[in-house]
């Protein structure tokens, strides 16, 4: 995915079985957890292009979370934070080849960023 572009939703949830069976039904969603990632159930709409997980509900997430993809998360962080927003968690790793962060905006609004390889690249 190009710089920009929204990349994953994650939705906070008390019951993740419950959550799959109700956006399953709703909108057609796919949602299964990934190897490595138990505890927290993936969704992909039908396009097969939109996705996110259904993350635990905690006091500090309690609604609906984007994430836009970026070249560089440091950058951005600074950026964002020149720009009059908060960092409320630094870079993180997911993998070997891919970190997350989040910043809230001079509105209040959390904004997830996502930086690393999206794709498999296969040699032959």
């Amino acid at each position: 995915m190009p710089h920009g572009d929204i990349t994953h939703i994650d939705i906070p949830v008390n019951d993740s079985e419950q959550a799959a069976k109700f956006y399953s039904t709703l909108f057609g969603w796919q949602i299964a957890e990934v190897p490595g990632y138990e505890g927290y159930p993936m969704w992909q709409a039908p396009n097969q292009i939109s996705g996110g997980g259904l993350a635990p509900r905690s006091d500090v997430f309690t609604q609906p979370r984007s994430y836009v993809e970026v070249d560089s998360i440091d950058e951005t962080l600074k950026l964002a934070a020149d720009n009059g927003a908060e960092i409320v968690m630094e870079k993180s790793p997911i993998s070997e080849t891919s970190w997350w962060a989040i910043f809230r905006d001079p509105d209040g609004n959390d904004i997830g960023l996502y930086e690393g390889v999206t794709e498999v690249s296969r040699e032959e």
